[in-house]
């Protein structure tokens, strides 16, 4: 089944719509989420991505992250990949919102404009295979640390996000 992004302008204006793969072949600037969840003790969950995803596969990431399809609203699509990659709900708030690229060895490129969100949740997560190799909670300040020692571990969205959220001391 094909998969449809929605293409935007620099301040998230849709332009129109893009086949998943060929966004990402013939980088174009799209929408994207990311989600992280942190838990009553203040630690973040993250994620390892599947060893097979289309791009960064291994790398640790942000609880969860993907693209809202044509139609449909950011928090709502948002609230169904929580689900479909976690396992869990819960209430979620946006934060702020940042323009990226990367580019990887497989000739993939992310362009996206990701907004990310925030929410909390105690509990312990169903991961989807598919999606998700392995998951754990870790402390902000082993976070930050493990990301400045082992960069090249973390996703490149991920790794703006948390510096974002530090320099604007938004956790």
């Amino acid at each position: 089944m094909e998969e449809y992004v929605i293409l935007v302008d620099e301040n998230d204006n849709m332009v129109g719509t893009a086949e998943k793969m060929d966004a990402h072949i013939n980088p174009r600037l799209h929408r994207a989420f990311s989600i992280i969840i942190f838990n009553s003790k203040d630690e973040v969950l993250i994620q390892k991505r599947a060893l097979d995803k289309y791009h960064t596969p291994g790398l640790w990431a942000n609880t969860c992250c993907s693209h809202p399809r044509p139609g449909e609203e950011l928090e709502a699509a948002a609230h169904r990949r929580l689900q479909e990659e976690m396992g869990f709900d819960t209430a979620l708030a946006r934060v702020f919102s940042f323009i990226y690229e990367a580019k990887f060895e497989n000739g993939v490129t992310e362009k996206e404009y990701d907004h990310v969100l925030f929410g909390r949740w105690d509990g312990t997560p169903i991961k989807n295979p598919a999606e998700v190799a392995d998951y754990k909670w870790i402390a902000k300040n082993a976070l930050t640390e493990d990301i400045k020692k082992n960069p090249e571990i973390y996703t490149p969205w991920f790794r703006i996000a948390w510096e974002k959220l530090l320099m604007e001391k938004v956790i």
